[in-house]
């Protein structure tokens, strides 16, 4: 529930279905003559909804999709996909990032793409176009991907076992923090476009998020942005975060990337395999206990 950003009720479409999803409206709250957000026990204010109630409703909200989350998941964990759920700001190069980390990992592993905006195909297009399976997910007033959503793309994609799955949130640094998708990571992505105190304004997300990557460094020469402080101010947030300095134009930082993603396929890889051989033993176990029965 969406009640710091004030993002509206709307129509969400994944190719063809559609359904509503509900939120909330954002708080001010005076403060030493300042005016601040997310203060009280909900961290926001809706005209007419007490404290309690919209702690309530959040709650409600999110024990819902957390179980759609935990599908998700299951269906992860059987299948042997590594999934990540990618979030930045608008403008951060997150889609040509992805578009470089699909080129260069093919032969390499299989990838499919959840695409998240709130209108046109535009990225699903792009991401297509490397020949990459993709489904896209239109939020209407929407401001993130939630679980449920995911599930349907899930449906639509048909991926094949033992891959990658990345996820491409709507383009904001707040609610998407809240949601989970049922991914392994979440991975924030910060250009150096933006301030380098941007992890100090959006708290949530980079203490959510298990890697940032640091992207269009290639841009620094240009650009009065202070990388061992961007890095700093997040690590406050987050003192386990890490952090890969890349560039999508020139590919500097590219195969540290692509490492951190074959790594994480490796490891989806090797946990469905030995649950696959738990089975297999339980079911040898089963039957040599019929056998010694009869």
């Amino acid at each position: 529930m969406c009640t710091v950003c004030g993002c509206g009720q709307g129509e969400t479409k994944i190719e063809g279905h559609e359904h509503e999803h509900p939120h909330d409206h954002p708080h001010y709250h005076e403060h030493q003559g300042d005016i601040h957000y997310g203060l009280g026990p909900a961290h926001a204010h809706a005209p007419g909804l007490s404290q309690a109630r919209m702690v309530q409703i959040e709650q409600d909200i999110l024990g819902k999709n957390n179980a759609y989350a935990g599908d998700n998941r299951q269906y992860f964990a059987e299948h042997g996909l590594f999934a990540i759920n990618m979030v930045s700001s608008p403008g951060s190069g997150k889609t040509t990032l992805l578009v470089k980390t699909i080129e260069d990992l093919a032969g390499r592993l299989p990838v499919a793409v959840v695409e998240g905006d709130q209108q046109t195909s535009n990225d699903a297009d792009r991401i297509r176009a490397t020949g990459a399976p993709a489904v896209q997910v239109n939020t209407g007033k929407g401001c993130h991907l939630d679980a449920h959503m995911v599930g349907h793309a899930l449906e639509r994609l048909n991926l094949p076992d033992d891959g990658l799955l990345m996820i491409e949130n709507v383009g904001n640094l707040v609610c998407p923090s809240s949601f989970d998708l049922g991914e392994a990571h979440k991975v924030v992505i910060l250009s150096v476009t933006e301030g380098e105190d941007k992890p100090l304004k959006y708290p949530d997300m980079f203490h959510a998020a298990d890697l940032m990557l640091l992207n269009k460094i290639d841009l620094l020469p240009y650009l009065a942005f202070d990388v061992d402080q961007c890095i700093d101010y997040a690590r406050r947030i987050n003192p386990k975060l890490e952090v890969i300095k890349v560039s999508a134009t020139t590919g500097e930082g590219m195969e540290r990337w692509l490492a951190w993603l074959t790594e994480g396929v490796d490891v989806a890889i090797a946990a469905r395999q030995q649950n696959v051989n738990l089975l297999k033993k339980r079911i040898a176990d089963l039957e040599a206990q019929l056998a010694a029965k009869g």
